[in-house]
């Protein structure tokens, strides 16, 4: 199985602090990090790829640690080292800053980012992403409720990846509004959740989440991210998200201290940017246009 999907884009390896990461790039001028959220990889932001490209920008989607064509070590899944891993993307990818862009998991690492490594994040853009100290305050949603699910060992791996990863479009379709996701994205998707490594890395992600709270290293996140954040930050959310509803993210806003925008993306789930693309890139184009 392969992570690289043929279009308007060209794939390549970059390499960033120790790690591999495999990159999707299209076009040229500011650059735009393109960060995907779970169960996914690169190809969520393919309808916004062309579109920024053809808008004047550089963007760049990548697989997060683990995901897709990038390396899968056994260790740094916690956000913290995924925020270097993005900053060193950056550098890598020759740029002293970039639009950051997340979705879901890569939103809670945009947000983490723009605090730890606030001199490469020149615009925040987070979806269905509420700022990680919000979502602490959000312990009832589906969300969380399945992040608590994935804490034990070894046996969410195997259902993840069960019967050619069924739960993993299962998720798509019950965190999306009627209408999504069509068969070829699912298609991809199970396919890379079935990398070997993926799953069981995609899922460190969720443990260190929760286990962290009560340690050092979580403490220690919670009060750096107490810090607001300084540039400008564009907060976009499906109006009928299932899995994170628009109430568990509201209040974000408080850890901002730049202009900030929260838009609501009318029939749309988990995943607008990809539901309801033309809605999504019009808002995101009009917002960096300004």
């Amino acid at each position: 199985m392969t992570a690289e999907i043929s279009g308007p884009w060209t794939h390549r390896d970059v390499s960033a602090g120790g790690t591999r990461f495999h990159v999707a790039e299209a076009g040229e001028g500011p650059l735009v990090l393109l960060l995907h959220g779970f169960p996914e990889f690169w190809w969520n932001w393919h309808h916004q790829l062309g579109a920024l490209a053809s808008a004047g920008y550089r963007a760049a989607a990548v697989d997060l640690r683990g995901y897709g064509g990038s390396d899968k070590p056994p260790r740094g899944y916690d956000l913290i080292t995924l925020a270097g891993d993005a900053a060193g993307l950056v550098r890598a990818l020759g740029e002293a800053n970039a639009i950051v862009i997340g979705h879901d998991w890569g939103g809670l690492l945009a947000w983490t980012m723009a605090v730890y490594h606030p001199k490469v994040v020149s615009r925040l853009v987070a979806v269905s992403a509420p700022h990680p100290l919000r979502l602490r305050q959000s312990p009832g949603t589906p969300w969380m409720s399945r992040t608590v699910r994935f804490q034990v060992p070894l046996w969410p791996e195997r259902q993840l990846v069960k019967d050619d990863a069924a739960q993993a479009g299962r998720l798509l379709h019950e965190w999306s509004a009627a209408g999504w996701p069509d068969d070829r994205t699912e298609r991809h998707v199970r396919d890379a959740v079935q990398i070997p490594g993926v799953a069981h890395s995609a899922l460190e992600y969720h443990r260190w989440f929760l286990r962290s709270v009560p340690r050092p290293d979580g403490i220690r996140y919670a009060h750096r991210m107490a810090a607001p954040v300084q540039v400008p930050t564009l907060h976009l959310h499906g109006a009928l998200d299932p899995a994170l509803p628009p109430y568990a993210a509201q209040g974000s806003g408080r850890y901002v201290e730049a202009p900030y925008t929260w838009t609501l993306i009318e029939a749309a789930g988990h995943f607008p940017h990809e539901e309801r693309p033309h809605t999504f890139n019009e808002e995101l184009l009009s917002w960096l246009a300004r």
